[in-house]
Formats: structure tokens, C-alpha cells, sequence
């Protein structure tokens, strides 16, 4: 019997500062956002996400987003690495695409934004407020005027595997959407499941799909939440499927923008698709590369320094997260003594 063949490297991008830190419900400080970037550059991060330009009355954990920019453009502890690094703002409306322009017209924007569509309706209208031709309107105008200020732009597609308010989605309309964002310009597809319901079987039957139509292996992201503890698992599944790049949050926080924010109700994206508003979050950056590095795939990462970044992190958001690997360490490579 032949062994599964994996990748012999993968790219992975860490989404912390923004898809995991937007669910917390206390502010986290400019430096302390400052200081995880850093970190993770200096550990060998090519590709961060740093902010979410959307209307920060909504979101107020991003609104320090221009601060935030600036301040890593101008970072002396990355200043050497920094020209190497892609970074990425949420821009799921027109107006924060404009936003973006301009921050990037005045030196300190980011170097790629994200727009995204929901293969569910329901979804589609809640995230954006737009139904599906608005929406494909505004991206095609937004890619555009991106492309025309050097800006990439990533096209994500959502609710692939399920919808937390419709139920069950196909497959097949993912891949539709896939094809479509590309059409229109976008440079790379993030394929998320934003709400933890990709069963590996599926995931690897979803990318297969995926890969016959566009075998092009740097177009495709995969985004996996761990609503339901399937996580590494749908990683092994994409890997397996011959997919390459991976992004991940230090402690696997992350998940739908916080509703209460401070002590405060805020408008987020409205009511919180689970009871538990705990029992979200992503596939965990730590253990992500502590397995990747165990299976012998290379991440160009300083995986101890990861390490360390996401104990500081637990201290940031004031809990212990989802991490086993921050617990248990890496597994030892000469006798222990035991």
C-alpha cells in the first residue's frame, strides 16, 4: 500500500491581529497589535492580516486601523524584513476599498485587501448588506480601482460547506464563485469555512473540485474555523487534496466581530451564530506549525519563536486559548532524561 503523498512545503499566513483579535470583546492596545506583527515577521511570517478597514462604529476593535498600518510600515524591529512582507486589510465594502486607496496613497496602506461573497444568500446579505448582483457589481468597480492603485486583491468565497443560517450549501456554487471572482480580477481565493461545518471528507472532495478547475496551486487559500474541533484534521484533508496555503491565529481565537465590546453593545455583524460565543476561533497557528514541522513539510518558520508568541498572546487577551502545543512543547528530538 502506497503512503498519502503531502506537500513538501506549504505558505502560511497568520490572521491573528485581525480575524482574531475582531472577536474579542475588550479592546486590545496599538502596541500590543503592534508587537504580535512584529513577532510574527520576525518569526518568518510573509503574510499577515493587520486590520479590517469596514466602519469602525460597527467593529471598534479596529479603530486604530490607520495607526496600526502606519506603525508597522514604520517599524524599526522589522524594518529589514518589512519590504518582503504582504499585508493584508479587510475591505469587505466599496467604501473601505476607497479607503484603502487612499491610505495607500499616503505611503502607509496595505499591500493586499479582501472582499468577500457568501455562496447563501442569507449570509450574503448580513455580511455585506448587499444581495449577490449588488455585491458583484461593487467588486468588479472595487478590483478594478484596487488593481489601478497597486493593490492585490483577494476574493474570499464563504458558507462553502454550510451557512449558519440557511443550513446546507453546494459545493458546486463554491466553485461557480471560485471562477467568477478570478474573471473579475481577483488575484487569489481565500475558500473559507467560516463556521466549522467542512467534514474533512468533504474538504478534500471541495478542493479536488477546486483543483481540476483551476490546477493553479498559489490561487487557493484554505480558511478552516474549529467551531466543531475539525480543524487540523481539514488541513490534512487540503493537504492531501494538494492544496499549499494555509492561514491560521495564534491560540485559534477568532470568529464573528464582537456584538459587546468593552463593557458596550455594538452592532458587529449582529446576534452570534452559536449560544457560546467561546466556541469559535480557527485552526491554531501553534499546533499548525508544530505538526507541519513533525510531518516533515516545510513552513520557513522559527517555530519555537511561534511558540513564544502565542504564550504572550494568552497574556494579551487575558485566558488560556485553544493551543495544546504551547502546553506540551514541541516533541523532543534527543533524550529528555525521563
Amino acid at each position: 500500500m502506497k503512503g498519502l503523498v503531502y506537500p513538501k512545503k506549504v505558505e502560511l499566513a497568520d490572521i491573528t491581529v485581525r480575524d482574531g483579535f475582531q472577536h474579542e470583546e475588550k479592546w486590545i492596545p496599538t502596541p500590543a497589535k503592534l508587537w504580535v506583527l512584529e513577532e510574527l515577521i520576525l518569526a518568518g511570517y510573509r503574510r499577515v492580516e493587520v486590520t479590517n478597514l469596514g466602519n469602525p462604529k460597527g467593529m471598534p476593535q479596529f479603530t486604530d486601523a490607520a495607526e496600526l498600518l502606519k506603525s508597522i510600515k514604520a517599524s524599526k524591529r522589522v524594518s529589514s524584513q518589512i519590504g518582503g512582507v504582504e499585508l493584508t486589510a479587510i475591505t469587505i465594502r466599496e467604501r473601505a476599498v476607497d479607503q484603502a486607496i487612499e491610505l495607500k496613497q499616503q505611503g502607509i496602506g496595505p499591500d493586499r485587501i479582501l472582499m468577500m461573497v457568501s455562496t447563501s444568500a442569507s449570509h450574503m446579505k448580513k455580511n455585506s448588506g448587499l444581495d449577490h448582483a449588488g455585491y458583484w457589481a461593487e467588486a468588479e468597480r472595487s478590483i478594478k480601482k484596487a488593481h489601478d492603485a497597486g493593490l492585490k486583491v483577494n476574493g474570499t468565497v464563504s458558507t462553502i460547506w454550510g451557512c449558519p443560517i440557511e443550513g446546507p450549501t453546494r459545493l458546486e456554487d463554491a466553485v461557480t464563485f471560485t471562477k467568477r471572482f478570478l474573471e473579475i480580477g481577483a488575484d487569489d481565493i481565500e475558500h473559507a469555512d467560516h463556521d466549522g461545518s467542512a467534514p474533512p471528507n468533504k474538504v478534500h472532495e471541495y478542493y479536488s473540485m477546486v483543483l481540476d478547475e483551476i490546477p493553479d496551486v498559489t490561487k487557493h487559500v484554505a480558511h478552516f474555523h474549529v467551531t466543531r474541533g475539525w480543524g487540523l484534521a481539514n488541513v490534512l484533508a487540503a493537504l492531501q487534496a494538494g492544496i499549499v496555503r494555509f492561514e491560521s491565529t495564534l491560540g485559534g481565537i477568532g470568529g464573528q466581530p464582537a456584538n459587546f465590546f468593552d463593557g458596550s453593545p455594538v452592532a458587529g455583524t449582529g446576534k452570534y451564530y452559536y449560544q457560546d460565543p467561546n466556541n469559535v476561533g480557527l485552526v491554531c497557528t501553534e499546533d499548525l506549525v508544530v505538526m507541519l514541522d513533525e510531518m516533515g513539510i516545510e513552513t520557513g518558520l522559527d517555530v519555537d519563536r511561534v511558540l513564544a508568541t502565542g504564550r504572550m498572546v494568552e497574556r494579551i487577551v487575558g485566558r488560556r486559548l485553544r493551543s495544546e502545543c504551547i502546553k506540551s512543547g514541541r516533541i523532543p528530538k534527543n533524550k529528555t532524561g525521563f
